[in-house]
């Protein structure tokens, strides 16, 4: 079973593209169908993250309520797998934990891929960094870029993985590092390195064409705004030296800190990248404004 969970853990929306790609494939061989629900309405703060509705000249219509589902797929060979999507619920984890093990139990899941993305202070032009982990050693496919311990927010999506290792069920993931430039963005690329990564882990057989195409577009797109915009540029050459001394110092075992190429501060970045974010967006209009 694969999981992605809208939220927290999906910087460039690279869960939620995958999942949209994986629904679309899998409904090209006669997959999709819903096999389990949540009631939302004991996982949801709506105040907190209100859904969309449309409001037609003098009435309100169209509403689009959360869903959080398990979908029966099947990749290129048939072989069967769930994905369980949805917003991240904002409270009663522990509850929503016990729930996806009756459906781990229910359909004999035997493995669950959790699929995520973060932002990080890295350069668009390198290869997606994957943050591999697991409930249990053995199930890890790579070797983690991080030392020693360190604390983060937690995620009901975490918390899943640790639980369903308490219950004796195996659990690995993958979190892809995003650009922090590009964390508000679509940004396929990161979806298409996750993907990879589940296919090697569960041994699955998915057609990633159209999702490199959505790619490569968006790469496309960065390209000629950074050739049209030096100072932006400048932001990501100095993130291009940072994570090259990185990569040296990673490579000769010696010390990891870059020397003489401090990253741009929080502000400076967020300066050049508001110009960034709205040129991409609105890449046809001069003015910046519609």
């Amino acid at each position: 079973m694969v999981v992605a969970l809208d939220g927290f853990l999906d910087a460039g929306n690279a869960g939620a593209i995958a999942c949209r790609h994986l629904v679309a494939e899998g409904a090209d061989v006669g997959g999709g169908v819903v096999v389990a629900t949540f009631d939302v309405d004991q996982l949801h703060d709506y105040r907190a993250r209100r859904p969309p509705m449309s409001f037609v000249r003098d009435h309100y219509e169209g509403y689009d309520p959360p869903r959080l589902v398990v979908r029966l797929l099947r990749d290129e060979g048939d072989t069967p797998y769930l994905l369980l999507h949805g917003p991240e619920p904002d409270i009663r984890w522990e509850a929503f934990c016990r729930a996806v093990l009756e459906v781990v139990e229910r359909f004999s899941v035997s493995l669950v891929v959790g699929i995520g993305s973060v932002p990080m202070a890295v350069p668009h032009t390198r290869p997606i960094a994957i943050t591999h982990h697991a409930n249990n050693a053995e199930l890890l496919t790579g070797t983690s870029p991080w030392r020693g311990e360190l604390r983060i927010p937690s995620s009901a999506q975490a918390l899943l993985e640790v639980r369903l290792g308490e219950w004796g069920r195996d659990a690995l993931g993958f979190v892809a590092h995003v650009p922090h430039y590009l964390a508000q963005l679509d940004y396929p690329r990161a979806s298409h390195a996750l993907l990879e990564q589940v296919e090697l882990a569960a041994r699955l057989t998915i057609d990633l064409g159209g999702l490199a195409a959505q790619a490569d577009e968006r790469e496309e797109e960065i390209a000629r705004y950074l050739a049209a915009n030096a100072e932006v540029g400048d932001v990501v050459t100095a993130l291009e030296q940072q994570y090259d001394a990185f990569a040296r110092a990673e490579e000769s075992g010696t010390s990891l800190l870059a020397e003489d190429q401090p990253l741009p501060t929080g502000e400076e970045i967020g300066q050049q990248f508001e110009q960034f974010l709205a040129g991409l967006e609105h890449p046809d209009d001069s003015g910046g404004n519609q």
